[in-house]
């Protein structure tokens, strides 16, 4: 079975993690989602990549999370999460994802 590009997955819990939070109006579910995402994206970067390149790369997930927020007050939420999900996906592709 093919396996889904750990960029996809890292983007897909950013967005999905927010969009969860703020349909279902349960932030603790769309934490649940942001860190079920994480979690695997990070299993793929160890495997891939190795455990620096994972560290690096989960640090850049956990920070865009953290930063989406002070980004969502100067451009609005939607295009925080969009751009912080796109950096992220594009340094999983460029760390991990490129190489396979």
């Amino acid at each position: 079975m093919a396996r889904i590009p750990s960029a996809v997955i890292a983007a897909t819990g950013l967005v999905g993690g927010y969009g969860v939070a703020r349909w279902t109006k349960n932030r603790q579910l769309g934490g649940a989602v942001l860190a079920a995402a994480g979690v695997a994206a990070a299993q793929q970067w160890r495997e891939q990549a190795g455990g620096k390149a994972a560290g690096a790369l989960t640090a850049a997930y956990i920070a865009a999370f953290a930063g989406s927020h002070p980004l969502a007050k100067k451009v609005g939420a939607w295009p925080s999460v969009f751009g912080v999900a796109g950096a992220v996906a594009l340094a999983s592709w460029a760390v991990v994802d490129r190489k396979v």
